[in-house]
């Protein structure tokens, strides 16, 4: 596993982002754990955050892209953070886009977007923090493509919960490659957040103790990937 992928379950856990107990996600499955991109608060939070979405959009996606698209609402922060880190990790300049979740009918800017137009041509890297069953894709992707004839590269997320989308078959990443056409990748995935926390203390604290691990197992027996 690369260095900084270690470092990005680290830093999910230290900021409080990812956390192990019972929730109720919004689909309605009960999972032992949750993922809060929200809780990403601080100056130096968001600048680290940025570079390891940097770093794994080049690692899986290279430079030959022109957008980051950040879906309203917690996408909006990650893409200008993530096209800040881009330019100041591999010199290269990319815009941000994210769209509105109610059209601006006023002002210079007005539409359904903010940041920058999306132009005919361009090639577009989606972020999003978390896909559990993919049904953001459904209303995000016609709204890229509707406004331009641009070339969505694929989707980037913090964390792959490898559990079945909405088909109840394949993973939300593989459903969206196979429905839309691009890549789905994560930065980390659960089985790495297992394999590096499981027994293993963080800031002194064991957060997947053998129950917990017990737990999650039983999870991914009724909603993972088979």
């Amino acid at each position: 596993m690369e260095a900084y992928k270690k470092e990005f379950i680290d830093f999910m856990v230290e900021s409080k982002v990812l956390k192990f107990g019972d929730f109720t996600l919004k689909s309605g499955r009960k999972s032992p754990f949750f993922m809060n991109a929200g809780a990403y608060v601080t100056g130096s939070q968001l600048k680290r955050l940025g570079e390891y979405y940097a770093k794994a959009i080049h690692d899986n996606y290279g430079d030959d892209f022109d957008v980051l698209f950040g879906p309203a609402y917690k996408g909006i922060p990650i893409s200008v953070v993530t096209a800040i880190a881009y330019s100041e990790l591999y010199g290269k300049e990319v815009r941000y886009c994210s769209d509105r979740k109610e059209e601006k009918d006023h002002g210079a800017d007005k539409g359904s977007f903010l940041g920058s137009k999306l132009q005919d041509g361009d090639r577009v890297i989606m972020i999003e923090d978390v896909t559990t069953s993919g049904k953001s894709m459904e209303e995000t992707v016609p709204k890229v493509k509707g406004a331009a004839n641009v070339e969505i590269l694929g989707l980037m997320v913090s964390l792959n919960r490898m559990e079945v989308g909405m088909d109840g078959k394949k993973s939300a990443l593989d459903e969206i490659k196979e429905k839309y056409g691009f890549e789905a990748r994560a930065i980390v995935s659960m089985a790495d957040v297992v394999e590096c926390l499981h027994n293993q203390p963080v800031g002194g604290e064991v957060l997947i103790d053998d129950a917990m691990k017990a737990s999650i197992d039983a999870y991914y027996e009724q909603y993972g990937v088979k």
